[in-house]
């Protein structure tokens, strides 16, 4: 069984490294940067679910509010108080429109945390996965948890 999830796990990055690889032939822009902030997610074994308030802020727009939902799959064990995220997004476009981040991402995650913790992820999606999220510096969270995988993000609009 465990070699079924490593040779899932390969397969799965080796699908987003070649969308990542496809996106990086299109004019992609840095457009803003995507902040998200949640509280405590306990992870699973084989996978998690977190809940985040995200707020899109872009030089010269009003800020664009998302509500976000992470699920993680593959060793994800521990219990975190809180975490926040934020990335670069890249779009083939100069500028993103009110809920035009909406849609599904995909990508590859790793964290650690013992008190104060630290992770990353790069995910590919949005319309016709031409959006890229690419961390701007390492993820942050407090708690005791270990997780590597393959992340999903959903972003909804939000209040």
């Amino acid at each position: 069984m465990r070699r079924s999830f490593a040779l899932a796990g390969l397969v799965a990055a080796s699908l987003v490294a070649s969308i990542v690889a496809a996106g990086a032939q299109q004019r992609m822009v840095r457009v803003g940067v995507l902040e998200c902030r949640g509280g405590a997610s306990i992870g699973f074994v084989v996978g998690s679910v977190t809940h985040l308030g995200c707020v899109l802020r872009a030089d010269g727009l009003p800020e664009d509010r998302y509500v976000a939902t992470i699920r993680k799959v593959g060793l994800d064990i521990g219990i975190t108080q809180e975490t926040a995220l934020a990335w670069g997004v890249f779009a083939p476009v100069d500028r993103l429109g009110p809920g035009d981040l909406s849609g599904n991402y995909v990508g590859a995650q790793g964290s650690a945390t013992l008190g104060v913790g630290v992770g990353g992820n790069v995910l590919v999606g949005g319309s016709n996965n031409s959006i890229a999220l690419q961390p701007l510096s390492v993820q942050g969270q407090v708690g005791v948890s270990i997780a590597a995988g393959l992340e999903s993000l959903e972003l909804r609009p939000g209040r």
